[in-house]
Formats: structure tokens, C-alpha cells, sequence
């Protein structure tokens, strides 16, 4: 039974408009109740200098300050419509960076990856350590484990399907942990990071969810683009 361990190579990695009618569509109710509100104002306005006493008119200062109170509302309601053309830009951005990592190989955080044929994780260990590294299937079994020496920096780890006893293991979910000890017997922390084939996005989600390996990662989890290197080494 033999796995690969591979060293991975990083590369670089409007709103609509509705009628003011009463035959508006119910998309535009919103919009244009906030409208009636703003007409509305402006008639009670009107009508309040309209029969003001005369002996004690309104003031002007008060007059200044609800014209002033009202432009600020109608700057926001302008406002809220920007935001809402902005947010579909952003959504379609989304979705868009979604769409170009399809068919790439990439790496994300996590520890469980799905097996089929091969699996493979990636470490980053903060120091040289001798790592043990454990793979379980979805039940808790384990699978296969072994002791490797693990570099400083990222490092990667290949699994063929194999137990320790040369049995292959049926396709599924596997989960992968690794714990290490440096020299003086110190535990040294190791991350782990699943690599595959982004196979599909989901685009009806809000943030878009990229499919590797039967697992729904939005892409700000994506932490590399890596490519197979050509050159590996074999560990029995």
C-alpha cells in the first residue's frame, strides 16, 4: 500500500419603476406608499400656510426647519434606490467570481473530503514536526493511519483508497486528522485543508456555494489554486 505526498504548486490565486396609478403591481407598492407619503407631506404643508392665523403666523424658523427635516427624507428614500441597484451589482459580481473557479482544483479549510479514486488534503505545519495522520470514513472506522515527517509550511497529502492492511476502501466521505510533536516532544498545531474540483455552483444561494467533492463552500473559504505537480515522492 503506498500514498503519495506531494508538495502542491500555488497559482495566483435596477430597481424597477412602478406607476403611481391604482393599477400599480404589487412589486411597487413599497416605492409608491412612500411617494403617497411624500405628496401628502407637501399637501398638509401647503395647506397648513393656507390657513395659518393670521395674527399668529407660523414661524419661520419652525417653516425652515420642516423643509429642511423633509429634503432629508426625500435624500434617503433616494438614497434607499441606490443602495438597492448597488446590492444586484454585488450579487452579480458574486456570482460571476462563483462561476470561474469551475473545473479548477482549489484548496479549502476542513478535514473531510470525499473519496473516489484518490483524496487529497493539505497541511500547514508552523514548524518541522513528525506528524501522525489518521483517516476515519463517515462512521468513525479507521481507515489508515501513518507517521509522517512534515516540513515547515505546506505540504500534501495524497490517499489512495488503502487501509494498513492493503484493503481498498469504498468510495465516500473521509475525514482526515493530523497531530505532530517536534523534537523535544512539543506538540506542534498543523491545519488541514481539502483540495479538489470545484464541480458546480449553486447560484440561487446568497452568497453563491461552490460544490467540491460533495461539501458547499462560499468562496471566501477558498484558500489556493493549485495545479499538480509534476514531481512526488512515494512512502510505503
Amino acid at each position: 500500500m503506498s500514498v503519495e505526498a506531494t508538495m502542491p504548486t500555488t497559482v495566483v490565486s435596477a430597481p424597477g419603476t412602478g406607476s403611481s396609478s391604482s393599477s400599480s403591481t404589487t412589486g411597487a407598492t413599497t416605492s409608491t406608499g412612500l411617494a403617497d407619503n411624500f405628496q401628502t407631506f407637501l399637501t398638509l404643508l401647503t395647506t397648513q400656510l393656507q390657513n395659518q392665523n393670521p395674527l399668529d403666523p407660523l414661524d419661520t424658523n419652525q417653516f425652515t426647519q420642516q423643509l429642511v427635516q423633509f429634503a432629508g427624507v426625500e435624500q434617503q428614500l433616494k438614497s434607499n434606490e441606490q443602495l438597492k441597484s448597488l446590492i444586484e451589482i454585488e450579487k452579480s459580481a458574486q456570482a460571476t467570481q462563483a462561476l470561474v473557479y469551475v473545473g479548477n482544483t482549489v484548496a479549502v479549510d476542513g478535514s473531510k473530503a470525499q473519496f473516489d479514486k484518490s483524496a487529497t488534503w493539505n497541511f500547514q505545519s508552523e514548524k518541522d514536526t513528525s506528524a501522525t495522520i489518521t483517516i476515519t470514513n463517515s462512521t468513525g472506522q479507521t481507515a489508515y493511519t501513518g507517521s509522517y515527517t512534515l516540513k515547515q509550511g505546506g505540504s500534501s497529502f495524497v490517499w489512495d483508497g488503502k487501509g494498513n492492511d492493503g484493503v481498498q476502501w469504498p468510495a465516500g466521505t473521509y475525514t482526515l486528522t493530523a497531530t505532530g510533536k517536534d523534537t523535544s516532544g512539543n506538540s506542534v498545531a498543523i491545519s488541514t485543508e481539502v483540495q479538489g474540483v470545484v464541480d458546480s455552483v449553486d447560484l440561487t444561494a446568497s452568497p453563491p456555494l461552490l460544490s467540491i467533492g460533495g461539501q458547499s463552500y462560499t468562496t471566501d473559504k477558498i484558500k489556493r489554486v493549485v495545479r499538480p505537480s509534476t514531481s512526488s515522492t512515494t512512502s510505503t
